[in-house]
């Protein structure tokens, strides 16, 4: 049986997904069709309902759990990991309301948490993620809200720092931060479900075994990306959280939920 599964090109969804599509595990007889594309484009299918099983924005989840289920393994959440809203000099935090903010998607978790710190900031520009650096340094966005590897970048680039959004959102909620999880659909049979579920733990789990020592698939997809970077950014994002999430993982997305409705 073949299932549909969308996820990132970054370091931490690859590494998660490398075993379970490459058939390093057995996976019991599902053959995946993978659709590699940035968040923003996998939470609008996922409001489509165009495939199986997806990575998402946990800011998007509220939209789609009428036709997807969230799965106990694969998410990125934890502490310390959280966007950063950043620019080419210091912003008093009370200007933000009147600068132009680049954001990496209407429905990602970082444009929620932007939208939790900053409520009165409505000038937003959407760009793919990795296209808010060079934004900011141009001069066509006043500040931006980075993730994925750009939180390592941005100081080599002469970005400075205006507010960590994880960890606003730690000290405000006590919560870890929910940045994105794997949904599947929910007209699956349940077995299958379990099944894709268990795969995904058990993908993650041999790719441990051997870090950090890093695979083709993970230096392929982030072939821009020095290595020592892939390294920050596995170890950022990928966790306990993302074998199990857990009661503390599930409650924490629950406060997200609850942020963004």
């Amino acid at each position: 049986m073949e299932l549909t599964l969308g996820f990132s090109p970054c370091p931490n969804d690859t590494f998660i997904f490398d075993a379970m599509v490459n058939n390093k595990i057995d996976t019991k007889g599902l053959r995946f069709k993978t659709q590699l594309e940035d968040v923003e484009t996998l939470n609008k299918w996922a409001l489509e309902g165009k495939l199986d099983i997806t990575k998402l924005s946990y800011g998007v989840l509220p939209k789609v759990l009428h036709q997807y289920e969230l799965l106990n393994s694969g998410s990125a959440l934890g502490r310390g990991c959280g966007p950063l809203l950043i620019a080419k000099r210091p912003i008093d935090k009370e200007n933000i309301k009147d600068c132009k903010i680049a954001i990496p998607g209407i429905n990602t978790t970082a444009n929620l948490l932007f939208s939790t710190a900053f409520p009165e900031a409505k000038n937003k520009e959407i760009l793919i993620f990795s296209d808010i650096e060079n934004a900011v340094l141009d001069g066509r966005v006043d500040a931006g809200v980075i993730i994925h590897e750009n939180r390592f970048t941005y100081q080599q680039r002469g970005l400075v720092k205006i507010i960590d959004l994880g960890e606003y959102w730690e000290s405000t909620t006590g919560s870890p931060i929910p940045l994105g999880g794997i949904v599947v659909r929910k007209s699956l049979p349940a077995e299958l479900k379990q099944l894709v579920d268990q795969l995904i733990h058990d993908s993650l789990q041999e790719s441990f075994k051997h870090y950090p020592s890093l695979s083709p698939f993970v230096t392929s997809h982030a072939q821009e990306m020095e290595e020592s970077v892939m390294r920050q950014h596995i170890e950022l994002y990928v966790n306990d959280f993302s074998l199990d999430l857990g009661e503390a993982g599930r409650a924490a997305i629950d406060r997200l939920m609850a942020a963004a409705l």
